[in-house]
């Protein structure tokens, strides 16, 4: 962890299923360790599991190991480096989930909601920043994600249904008396984003693919407004700032 930045969890929340939140946390944490932070992933989106899907080899533990069967197991050995993670000046590690049925639904008790909690903390005393991939809430494990966090960001599609997802999911949020601090639409803008991120195209939109490696272009500019938001900036700063994000972002965590 660098001396120079004061760690943050950041829960990405999904408003629906199928919002691109995976992908774009993936980016967003690339794009930080491109600036020498330290930053883990964690996935608590147990239904689609998809964090595994960018890591090879055999996972185990996983998270849900982590928070049922083995909750005295060091948290280093439930962490994997992404293929690329080698290639960037920061460290780089995911907490994914493939787990069968049965520890999935173990995993969604109370207990193992607090634990998760406890290994994300402790995730913050080693990395700069934690990024949570969130599922829409509905179940302990999210709702714990969103508890642990210290900033919440909601993704939605830009898309009719996307924002009557976002509408829910600010509601549900409220409920549970937990803030957003921004909203992100993906597939293009949106009027109810303040970060809209374009599509993907072609063979970038595969998972191999990852991560996407153009320069100053819009797809890149998005993802690291996204990045600097997690990283502690205000949505002001990032308009404010004629500063680039790179340079401003590698001043943030290396001094």
């Amino acid at each position: 962890m660098t001396a120079a930045h004061q760690p943050t969890i950041t829960a990405v929340i999904g408003a629906t299923g199928g919002a691109g939140t995976t992908r774009t946390i993936v980016e967003v944490a690339t794009t930080l360790a491109r600036t020498g932070a330290d930053v883990a992933v964690f996935d608590a989106a147990v239904g689609s599991q998809g964090l595994s899907d960018y890591v090879k080899g055999r996972l185990d533990p996983d998270l849900t190991t982590l928070l049922t069967d083995a909750v005295d197991t060091p948290l280093s050995d439930g962490l994997y480096a992404l293929p690329w993670s080698d290639t960037v000046p920061g460290r780089l590690a995911v907490c994914p989930i493939m787990a069968p049925f049965e520890r999935l639904a173990r995993a969604q008790s109370v207990a193992a909601a607090k634990q998760f909690e406890t290994r994300t903390k402790t995730a913050a005393t080693q990395f700069d920043t934690v990024l949570v991939d969130v599922p829409p809430i509905s179940a302990n494990l999210a709702v714990a994600a969103a508890h642990v966090a210290d900033h919440r960001i909601v993704m939605m599609p830009a898309t009719n249904r996307g924002v009557t997802a976002l509408q829910r999911m600010h509601d549900r949020l409220a409920d549970l008396q937990f803030e957003t601090s921004i909203t992100v639409s993906t597939f293009g803008n949106s009027d109810e984003a303040e970060i809209g991120i374009p599509t993907l195209t072609g063979s970038d939109t595969m998972i191999q693919s990852a991560p996407y490696d153009a320069n100053n272009d819009t797809y890149a500019t998005s993802i690291a407004h996204f990045a600097a938001v997690t990283a502690g900036e205000s949505i002001e700063q990032i308009v404010d700032d004629t500063t680039d994000l790179p340079t401003r972002l590698k001043q943030r965590f290396l001094g």
